[in-house]
């Protein structure tokens, strides 16, 4: 035997079929940016890390060359401390 649905029912299914469609395609959209977002931190990291090496290095070759002490940025003077 076979029933036919309402049409409210079957607006109800068509409706709630829509919904799912939508929200899981938000979901995929938010799992991409979320890899991106993990990403782009990666690659931050990354030049954190080199700007961090790239300062220890600075930091070595101006030590060799005045001595220990410390330097003024606004004024650019080295200040010994010996």
């Amino acid at each position: 035997m076979i029933k036919k649905l309402t049409q409210e029912e079957i607006d109800n299914l068509t409706n709630l079929k829509k919904s799912y469609a939508e929200l899981t395609s938000v979901i995929g959209n938010t799992e991409v940016q979320i890899m991106t977002l993990k990403l782009r931190k990666d690659q931050l990291k990354g030049n954190l890390f080199q700007i961090q090496q790239d300062e220890m290095k600075l930091a070595k070759e101006l030590e060799e060359k005045y001595g220990n002490g410390s330097i003024s940025l606004e004024n650019g003077e080295f200040v010994s401390n010996e």
